[in-house]
């Protein structure tokens, strides 16, 4: 094998890609990233076998040549190492060839590195995956159902599922959900052209976490391809990978409160502000507890007292306040979540009572949920 390539454009690829390969993996060869050369260009995969991605680097781009083949081959590289090697080489014009038992040379300018590579052939192969049930989002749409979904899953392995977000496709409209069982984020989008049928799944948050990063803030459109055991995202030359979780995803559409008691209308930026005013003294071991009561006058009050630190009390004008008065107890970390979640809109928070969970919506738009279980503190 034996290719020259623009130094700029492996670094791009290799970027993507390197967020797949794990140092924890017990399977020594995906420690390392594939190349494979062919005539149309160059293909890196990297893998920790839950996420799998790929990149190509096409021989030209916008009519500028990126790489020329001498001799097309594959060989397998350790990750880290020539990540940092391409990233530290003096030139912009990089060459890499295999000699015999898989020695690979990189040169550029006056630098050159050996390296020992690992047989190709033994590297996994991609997922098969049948690309019958596709859709398409927008790249930015994606990465907002993300931003507002993934932050509520569980860190907890005990229950394994509930470490994904449930994607449900029906009728006309993907919703995503995500709960740790003491609070949920729901997110549901109209998309054109879904596959026939009703079909849910589980994608790690891991998984999505990695996929944000690789996502641009752009209408240009990502394929979602879904099957039993993986999901595949197609972005521009980036394929990726990911199993899904096994297992039931609990019927969460039982948590949601169907009447309210009380209900307020505020600003989110201006509440946001003030919880995390009232959580810098809020006892750490208590998961931070903040207190939350509505006030006749049209003001709601949100404090909170620590007896070793001192105490905390902000009065806010809320836009509307109905129904019965108000005392609940809350986690400010989960409250602020959520909050960024609906991204400086106004908000509408529903409440069925001092312990019953407690729901957070956009008042100008219905397709994000958020709901939260309060804290019993008397």
């Amino acid at each position: 094998m034996k290719f020259e390539v623009m130094r700029d454009s492996l670094l791009e690829g290799l970027s993507d890609v390197i967020k797949a390969v794990s140092s924890k993996t017990t399977i020594p060869i995906l420690t390392g990233l594939k190349l494979e050369v062919t005539n149309k260009g160059l293909y890196i995969t990297g893998s920790d076998s839950d996420i799998t991605i790929q990149t190509f680097i096409p021989v030209e781009i916008n009519g500028e040549q990126v790489i020329s083949i001498t001799e097309p081959g594959s060989i397998v590289l350790q990750a880290r190492v020539f990540n940092e090697i391409v990233r530290k080489l003096p030139t912009n014009d990089v060459e890499i060839e295999v000699t015999n038992q898989f020695q690979t040379h990189i040169r550029s300018g006056k630098s050159e590195f050996n390296l020992i590579g690992l047989d190709a052939s033994e590297y996994p192969l991609l997922p098969q995956i049948e690309e019958d049930r596709q859709f398409f989002i927008p790249s930015d749409l994606l990465k907002s159902i993300i931003k507002e979904t993934v932050f509520a899953v569980s860190t907890s392995e005990s229950r394994p599922v509930l470490t994904g977000v449930n994607w449900q496709v029906k009728e006309g409209e993907l919703h995503c959900i995500a709960t740790d069982s003491h609070r949920l984020a729901k997110r549901k989008t109209a998309i054109k052209d879904l596959p026939e049928g009703e079909y849910s799944i589980v994608v790690p948050g891991k998984s999505l976490n990695e996929l944000n990063k690789i996502l641009e803030e752009t209408s240009s459109e990502v394929a979602i391809v879904m099957t039993q055991q993986q999901v595949l995202f197609k972005t521009g030359n980036v394929l990726f990978y990911s199993r899904l979780l096994e297992g039931n995803y609990p019927d969460t559409s039982r948590l949601i409160p169907s009447e309210n008691k009380t209900t307020i209308l505020v600003n989110s930026k201006s509440l946001l502000q003030a919880i995390d005013r009232a959580s810098l003294l809020a006892r750490e071991e208590r998961n931070n507890v903040v207190r939350f009561s509505t006030l006749g006058n049209g003001f709601i009050e949100v404090s909170s007292n620590s007896p070793e630190i001192g105490n905390v009390e902000e009065q806010i004008q809320a836009e509307e306040i109905v129904g019965e008065e108000l005392k609940i107890s809350f986690s400010a970390k989960y409250m602020m979540d959520a909050l960024k979640a609906i991204d400086g809109q106004d908000v509408k928070i529903l409440f069925t009572g001092a312990m019953r969970p407690f729901i957070l919506k956009s008042v100008h738009d219905d397709s994000i949920l958020q709901l939260i279980l309060p804290v019993r503190t008397y």
